[in-house]
This record gives structure tokens, C-alpha cells and sequence, in this order.
């Protein structure tokens, strides 16, 4: 079965962090409205990841949360995983589908580049999503993505598109006059003391306009 992604919070988990500590997070805040989850490709040089993606995987599929690995999309074939999210554009996407048998999602990172929105539009990628809208620490090989580039990619495709980079609730507002789907976040979520309240707090700044300013 495809999961679907919805509007809202697009989490990146960080493989890096304590296991038990992220699990524990993100047992916390599963039951909320989650889009996506996101496995960043920064794991430890001892973990394993197929055992952390599972347990990752198994826990979110309980409430129906698609997960998507960042760029490895071999590790589709060892794991349940939904996914992959692409940082550039691939050469033999169709193939890969091709290969794996069965109906996955796919994503690409965005720029300032337009021709990276047209080929996702031409390769039946699931989503797009910019990076970095702030500056941010964690996303700091993105260029910053101009405000018109989000406008322009809109006129070209109705693709949902995601917001990353640098995102807080402080400076959300600012986003309040782009056409996006959702938000990307990390470190403001799961690095926090009580990631159950800082994922609300997102949730009520973008609530407005992912649910009501959608016309596509």
C-alpha cells in the first residue's frame, strides 16, 4: 500500500541522536497530525541502520505515517520503508522504481534552480520541497531560496510543496503569503525539551494558511 502524504509537519529525524531518546520523542508525538517522516542520512558509523529504520518505520506505520529515507534508496530493499527523498536530481529514478516492485514515494530538494520543479513534474515525483527558506544551522549547504522562487514553482506544477531551513514559529508569519503544503523541521521539534509543544506550536502557526489558502 502507497501511504499518502498530507499537509502539515514534514519531521527529519536525525539517525545521530541517542536511540532511546528519539524513540522516546517520537513516541510522544506520533498521535499528532504528522505529514511525513524523514530518516536524514547521518548515521552513526556503528549503528545499524536497518535495525533503527524498522523500529523507526514500525512505530510510525502505526498511525499511518509515511517514512522516507534521505538519498540511500537501497536500504527500500532490506526495510518497510515508504520512500526516498532525493537531495539532487536522479538520472535513472524510473528504473529504481523499476527495480524495487513495488509503489514508492519520492521527493526531491529544491532550490533556486526551477529546472529541478520541472523534472519532478515530469517524473512523477510525489513532492517538492525548498531549501533553506532561513538561515539554519542544519541546512547549511542549502542556498537560501528566493520568496518568488516558491511562486514561480507553483505556476509550473501542483505538486505539494514543502518549506525547510531555518523555520521557527517566530518567523512563520513570513511565509504566510507563499502557497506551500507544509513545513520541514528538525531540530526545532526533536531537539526540544518538550517536542510535543514545540510540534503544536508549529502545527498553529501553519494551520491557517496549509488549510484554507490551498488553491490547488
Amino acid at each position: 500500500m502507497k501511504r499518502k502524504i498530507q499537509n502539515g509537519i514534514y519531521l527529519i529525524v536525525d539517525p545521530s541522536m541517542d536511540r532511546n531518546a528519539l524513540v522516546n520523542k517520537l513516541e510522544e508525538i506520533i498521535y499528532e497530525e504528522i505529514a511525513v517522516i524523514q530518516i536524514w542520512d547521518n548515521f552513526k558509523p556503528n549503528e545499524n541502520p536497518i535495525e533503527l529504520i524498522d523500529v523507526i518505520a514500525n512505530l510510525c506505520h502505526t498511525q499511518n505515517i509515511p517514512v522516507l529515507i534521505n538519498n540511500q534508496w537501497e536500504l527500500l530493499r532490506q526495510t518497510n520503508l515508504d520512500g526516498v527523498h532525493f537531495d539532487k536530481m536522479q538520472d535513472n529514478i524510473s528504473q529504481l522504481k523499476i527495480e524495487l516492485g513495488r509503489e514508492i514515494l519520492t521527493g526531491i530538494t529544491c532550490n533556486n534552480d526551477l529546472t529541478i520543479v520541472r523534472w519532478a513534474k515530469e517524473n512523477g515525483v510525489d513532492y517538492i520541497s525548498f531549501c533553506s527558506m532561513f538561515s539554519s544551522s542544519t541546512a547549511n549547504s542549502c542556498e537560501l531560496v528566493s520568496f518568488n522562487t516558491v511562486r514561480e514553482a507553483r505556476k509550473i506544477t501542483s505538486l505539494p510543496i514543502f518549506l525547510a531551513g531555518g523555520i521557527k514559529p517566530e518567523n512563520m508569519e513570513l511565509l504566510n503569503e507563499l502557497n506551500y503544503s507544509g513545513i520541514a523541521v528538525v531540530s526545532g521539534i526533536l531537539n526540544a525539551d518538550k517536542p510535543l509543544e514545540a510540534l503544536k506550536k508549529y502545527r498553529q502557526k501553519i494551520k491557517t494558511n496549509q488549510y484554507e489558502n490551498r488553491n490547488y
